[in-house]
């Protein structure tokens, strides 16, 4: 089984609170050691444009060097378009982002790790699937 990381849960794996690791970045520990993780570079973009300073931003660009993008095909960008209007039609608003995620993990068969509850509502409407703890 392999995920697709989304970036909320890239970002608090690198964030810190009062010297603890959060459980978010434990459980993705976990999935890098079991060679679990995937990303694709629109989640990096975002994960690295919302850095302050440029050393947390080279250090964060650093450690996801390790992790090679996802290729996207012209078929991830029209099914990401062809699901923002499967969803917009049932009421359900998203980012052009989201609907790309949810193409990508679509056709490469990744389950979404996120704690982002918007996709909670795509699942409803698209055949995705969201990644529930494997340490559990």
């Amino acid at each position: 089984m392999k995920v697709l990381a989304d970036t909320p849960v890239w970002s608090a794996a690198f964030r810190r609170v009062e010297g603890q690791a959060s459980t978010l970045r434990t459980e993705l520990e976990w999935l890098v050691a079991n060679g679990a993780v995937t990303i694709m570079g629109p989640i990096r973009q975002e994960l690295l444009s919302g850095i302050r300073g440029k050393e947390p931003y080279e250090q964060v660009r650093g450690a996801l060097r390790s992790f090679p993008d996802l290729t996207l095909e012209t078929a991830d960008f029209e099914t990401a378009a062809e699901y923002y209007n499967i969803c917009r039609s049932k009421g359900v608003q998203g980012s052009l982002t989201d609907f790309l995620i949810c193409a990508v993990a679509a056709r490469r068969q990744l389950d979404i790790f996120t704690t982002d509850g918007d996709f909670q509502h795509y699942r409803k409407h698209l055949p995705i699937a969201l990644y529930a703890s494997a340490q559990a």
